[in-house]
């Protein structure tokens, strides 16, 4: 399908009618400030990303993907459904019927929370390269707007960060950045929760410095892990411990988003860096 994709052709990935439903009153849930619920949040949270969020099986261990440790910092009244898939942009997700898959079986109660960007960025590959005004309207029609006319709540996740960095000052840099402008604007338009992962990620890198993230992503040396026999220096993808890191700072933003779902964020998940002991 050519990367020049009409807003009219994209209706035909959608299951039903979904996509014509606006942001209404439905799109000031989750506003931050808004009053947490009392009662306990029940339901589960599906996740539309990429392979920084997927979950691996042990052949690839210690690689892992945020998605796959959110769990550990919510709790049991949550599931977390993590459909997250290497390769996939916002709209090859879509194309490949994935996101149909979700919204066959999303529920009202639930959540979809979408991270794409590192793909979307590919110009040299038009299956995955989504321009940024592209990837924009794909999250406000079939991921916010298809998934609140199933009664259930988008959040919209920044790309997170990649190990990109200025060796003169020691800061990172920000990935994608066309992409986070694009993910911020369309969730400030359509009132939809905003988890800022491309900023808390980059936060926390600066915090461990150039050299420590190295244990946060997926550079291990030769003879380190069977799995990886000759080492990889991979600025991408995370090791076990970045992917803790990184849903930390996932349920740590949604804690303070005022959802229902944001009282069921474990206490752990609120403070400092997680350590694996």
């Amino acid at each position: 399908m050519s990367r020049n994709v009409s807003v009219s052709s994209r209706r035909r990935f959608l299951v039903g009618g979904a996509g014509a439903v606006g942001g209404g009153a439905l799109g000031v849930l989750g506003l931050p400030g808004a009053a947490v619920a009392a009662a306990a949040a029940t339901g589960t949270v599906y996740i539309a990303s990429d392979s920084t969020a997927q979950t691996y099986n042990s052949r690839y261990y210690p690689q892992a993907g945020w998605g796959q440790k959110l769990s550990s910092f919510l709790t049991s009244n949550i599931t977390v459904a993590n459909h997250a898939i290497g390769g996939r942009s916002s709209r090859s997700f879509i194309e490949q019927g994935r996101l149909a898959t979700i919204h066959q079986i999303i529920k009202a109660g639930d959540y979809l929370f979408v991270q794409f960007g590192h793909n979307d960025a590919t110009v040299g590959n038009p299956e995955r390269y989504t321009s940024p005004a592209d990837y924009k309207e794909y999250l406000r029609n079939d991921y916010i707007r298809a998934t609140r006319a199933r009664g259930a709540t988008p959040v919209v996740v920044t790309p997170v960060s990649r190990r990109s960095y200025n060796a003169s000052t020691g800061k990172f840099n920000v990935s994608f950045p066309a992409y986070v402008d694009a993910a911020k604007a369309v969730a400030r338009e359509e009132g939809a929760p905003l988890v800022d992962l491309s900023a808390a990620s980059r936060v926390h890198l600066d915090g461990v410095g150039i050299e420590g993230s190295k244990g946060i992503f997926l550079w291990l040396a030769a003879g380190q892990y069977p799995n990886f026999p000759n080492g990889v220096q991979d600025n991408t993808h995370f090791q076990e411990r970045g992917a803790v890191e990184m849903a930390r700072l996932v349920a740590r933003a949604v804690a303070g988003l005022g959802l229902p779902l944001s009282g069921e964020v474990v206490p752990g998940a609120r403070r400092g860096p997680v350590s694996l002991g």
